[in-house]
């Protein structure tokens, strides 16, 4: 029971890293895959496949080189100039992503509970500081608690949509979108979540001493977010084509379930974006820690305090310059982690 109680977490964390708020609202199943018509149902499947090959292999992988961090994975992979150069790339965009987590927050608290804006980023960075402090276990078990809400919000997803008198759509819709965009698209998108999913993946592969464990709980994770990912696609396509004009997708289902269903839609958004931004400044801390002398505590503030500076100015700009370009890159970390150097983790 202890070992499964193990496996269970470690799934949870990879979920909980991986899934962010983009997945909450819908936008980033649309984006990649249901705008695509029936084919993202073969697309989601591939993702599922490579999210469990893959994210199993980063664990693994850490666990055999005694990874510290993301940092040294990197190096690795690419050698200690190149790997030191992407890791420091990594850094930038993932303290970016910080900040809009940071803020994506905020906009919840003023959006969704009348309550001010800075109240909302004040209350997520302390509790961000309290799990953080706590460490890799402290993360593991808010993952625990989250998740499990994803899942259940996935579920409820399905059954609304269920009744829906085009329900059969992502079987038979079709789109007009070119067959390269079509496949080109799970490769992106597990390339990008994985590259920054690694600032927890590799600590928690490191810190897991049987290998075994990890490899159950890295293909546990993979075939959840195979299935919440299944889930989501089959929502939105009984809605489309009309439901890609809206910001939120997923709002234009859940309105129809009640006030009840509503506020455990606010709920895990807000875990989502909680679980994004504690996994990210986990990471960045333990990159920072071998780079400088300061104690982690400090790291883990400064990090926090540095997101809420940046959250009250906006960070869309550059984040608009660095996302496309870290998905570049991280083709290239997905080629390598197919090929690593050296001797390949057992699967």
């Amino acid at each position: 029971m202890k070992a499964w109680g193990t496996v269970l977490q470690i799934a949870f964390t990879y979920i909980g890293t991986i899934v962010g708020a983009g997945f909450a609202t819908g936008q980033e199943i649309l984006q990649f895959f249901s705008r695509y018509g029936w084919m993202a149902t073969i697309t989601i499947t591939l993702a599922g496949l490579l999210f469990i090959w893959l994210g199993t292999k980063v664990m693994l992988l850490a666990n055999q080189i005694k990874a510290s961090s993301y940092e040294d994975l990197n190096r690795y992979l690419f050698g200690p100039r190149l790997g030191n150069a992407f890791s420091l790339f990594s850094l930038v965009v993932l303290f970016g992503i910080n900040a809009v987590m940071l803020a994506g927050a905020g906009s919840v608290f003023r959006e969704h509970f009348n309550l001010p804006y800075q109240y909302g980023l004040l209350f997520t960075l302390l509790l961000a500081y309290g799990v953080i402090t706590g460490g890799l276990k402290a993360l593991m078990a808010v993952n625990s608690l989250v998740v499990p809400m994803m899942f259940l919000f996935s579920i409820l997803m399905v059954t609304a949509a269920i009744g829906s008198p085009n329900a059969g759509n992502w079987l038979t819709w079709s789109s007009d979108y070119n067959p390269v965009r079509i496949w080109t698209a799970p490769l992106l998108y597990v390339a990008f979540n994985l590259a920054t999913a690694q600032a927890v993946l590799v600590p928690l592969g490191a810190a897991t001493k049987n290998p075994h464990l990890l490899k159950k709980g890295g293909w546990l994770g993979g075939i959840g977010i195979s299935l919440m990912l299944l889930g989501g696609h089959f929502a939105l396509s009984s809605q489309m084509p009309g439901i890609a004009q809206f910001e939120i997708p997923m709002s234009h289902l859940i309105g129809r379930l009640g006030h009840g269903v509503q506020l455990a839609f606010i709920a895990v958004i807000f875990g989502e974006i909680f679980t994004t931004l504690i996994a990210n400044v986990y990471g960045l801390t333990l990159q920072l820690r071998q780079r400088t002398s300061f104690s982690y505590n400090g790291i883990v503030l400064s990090i926090l305090l540095a997101s809420y500076v940046v959250g009250q100015i906006g960070f869309s700009t550059l984040l608009s310059t660095l996302y496309p370009l870290f998905g570049v890159i991280s083709m290239l970390w997905f080629v390598r982690m197919i090929h690593p150097r050296g001797t390949a983790p057992p699967m």
